[in-house]
């Protein structure tokens, strides 16, 4: 095929390529459009979602600053309301305590004035006078046992006088028992034991040892008490009282204690009180801390109790005579010494202190 007919046939050279030229040309061209449109629309809607980004965080943090300053709000609220609720029971509470000490005042008040507060009082006055009484009819019937009511002839009655004028007079020839010397300087035996047995109630206490050994609870304010009385006062003084019947019970068994270990059954222990009562508190606390009995109180027993210093000075002359060993045991409520009593070696009087006087009933 010649030239001229690829002409005429629309396929020569220039037809070709003139008309595959002006298509090719306006084909990238709309491409090129079409993708630019595109993504000028996805740029949209990108700044679109941004701003609806912005606006959903901005709404968002509204939000959450309203929730928690209301939750704030709320909360302080409930805490001022608390705070309320609980002042008001604090009151109320106070207001009610006032109310029932007031109460316990009048009660009290009411108890001491009435019979029903009275009795108490009146049942250890009785309590204590019959202990008293029960010791002081016991001592009576000994006293009696030991009389002899035999009726005597005139013709007996004069040697018999003759007999106790021998007696008497044959008595104060011979030398009298040495009394007890309790310095420090004199009789270091003793001294030794003494400061032994107070050493050993004050750190071992044995609260159920032998009869007459201190079974109670011993400080060194006892000890102090009783190391002074036998050192520095020779077992003849005054000591300042313990503030408490109690108290001074405890120092006056101790004392009692350690003479009886020194000196055995010449010990007689005489204690003068002026009221039944203070005396039923003396037995009761000797007998608590020496564990001794009722059987131990009585004429011619371990402990005698005497409400007037008369009959004791009497029963201590009678001991003396009898080579025995007499410890006047003085109350605190004893407002003076009689002179009668300074004359036995060994007397153990609590002085009042005023600045701490001493209950009038106290119980072990």
């Amino acid at each position: 095929m010649t030239a001229e007919d690829l002409s005429k046939s629309g396929l020569g050279p220039e037809s070709s390529i003139g008309g595959n030229t002006g298509s090719g040309a306006a084909e990238p061209s709309g491409l090129k459009s079409d993708w630019n449109t595109r993504i000028d629309a996805l740029r949209q809607q990108e700044a679109d979602l941004k701003r609806s980004i912005a606006d959903l965080q901005t709404t968002y943090n509204r939000l959450t600053q309203d929730q928690f300053q209301k939750i704030q709000a709320d909360i302080g609220r409930m805490v001022q309301q608390g705070t309320a609720d609980l002042e008001q029971r604090k009151r109320s509470l106070q207001q009610e305590i006032e109310t029932l000490e007031r109460r316990q005042e009048r009660i009290r008040a009411e108890m001491r004035t009435t019979f029903a507060g009275a009795s108490q009082d009146l049942a250890v006055r009785v309590q204590g006078f019959k202990d008293y009484l029960v010791g002081s009819l016991q001592d009576l019937s000994v006293a009696a046992e030991q009389l002899d009511l035999a009726p005597a002839s005139r013709s007996s009655a004069a040697p018999e006088m003759q007999s106790r004028g021998r007696d008497r007079t044959r008595a104060a020839a011979e030398p009298a028992p040495a009394e007890p010397a309790f310095a420090a300087n004199a009789f270091q035996d003793q001294t030794e034991r003494i400061r032994s047995l107070l050493d050993q109630y004050r750190m071992r206490p044995d609260y159920y040892g032998p009869l007459w050994q201190l079974r109670r609870t011993f400080e060194p304010i006892h000890a102090e008490r009783v190391s002074n009385w036998f050192f520095a006062q020779g077992g003849r003084g005054a000591v300042k009282s313990m503030g408490s019947r109690l108290q001074n019970v405890l120092v006056a068994s101790a004392a009692l204690s350690i003479l009886y270990a020194l000196y055995g059954n010449r010990l007689r222990t005489l204690v003068l009180s002026n009221s039944p009562e203070r005396l039923g508190e003396w037995r009761r606390g000797l007998q608590d801390c020496l564990g001794i009995s009722r059987a131990d109180f009585g004429t011619g027993q371990g402990v005698m109790l005497f409400d007037a210093p008369e009959p004791l000075a009497q029963r201590a002359e009678r001991i003396t005579a009898d080579n025995g060993l007499p410890f006047i045991v003085v109350d605190e409520a004893e407002s003076v010494i009689s002179l009668a009593l300074l004359q036995f070696p060994l007397w153990l009087a609590f002085a009042p202190d005023p600045m701490n006087p001493a209950a009038e009933y106290d119980y072990f």
